[in-house]
């Protein structure tokens, strides 16, 4: 929950001018949307990339909106690192991972995301192969089925990704492109054989 800035709580010394309280508001919003980068330049940069990195699924590794079992489906997964939390929370599906991040009320500040890069992992049975999110491509509308039926492509390297859209078709796209209507999940429960 983000605290509300000074300036509205009536709390700014009477000597501020308006200025002041607009860059004091201007400061806590970027804080509390802009978290990557306000936490990103603290600390050590190896051992922040040390702490963060992806962690491996197994057997057991649930997703955080579903409570499904990661290793049970197929296409690519992710995982999100938010602030202040011991390790990274996981998604079955790449449609869940940008539907949680680009929720209106999604307000805890990320530190990183990973998803899986298809150009290397297996679809059918991922493993490994995790890259940072914000540096990937993406194929959006392909035929190719994840976990809650149509999911997005993501991969580390264009030609991957063009490759796989002559396969199986589908929209290329960068992490930052896509927006909050193109993942809609919604459409996952009519696509699920299991329910």
């Amino acid at each position: 929950m983000t605290t509300p800035c000074a300036c509205r709580r009536g709390t700014a010394s009477p000597g501020h001018t308006n200025h002041h309280r607009r860059l004091l508001c201007g400061f806590t919003a970027l804080l509390a949307v802009g978290g990557v980068a306000a936490l990103a330049g603290c600390g050590d940069t190896a051992t922040t990339s040390q702490t963060l990195a992806p962690v491996e699924i197994d057997r057991a590794t649930s997703c955080e909106l579903d409570g499904m079992l990661l290793a049970d489906f197929p296409g690519p997964k992710a995982q999100i690192y938010y602030a202040g939390a011991p390790g990274p929370v996981f998604m079955c599906d790449t449609v869940e991972m940008f539907s949680t991040l680009l929720r209106p009320e999604q307000v805890r500040p990320v530190l990183i995301v990973y998803v899986q890069d298809m150009g290397k992992a297996d679809w059918d049975n991922p493993r490994g192969h995790w890259m940072d999110a914000k540096v990937g491509y993406y194929v959006l509308g392909g035929k190719r089925h994840g976990s809650m039926g149509p999911t997005i492509g993501s991969f580390a390297q264009e030609a991957d990704a063009r490759k796989f859209m002559e396969q199986w078709g589908g929209q290329l796209m960068r992490f930052g492109e896509v927006k909050p209507e193109m993942v809609d999940l919604s459409g996952g429960a009519l696509h699920d054989t299991r329910m």
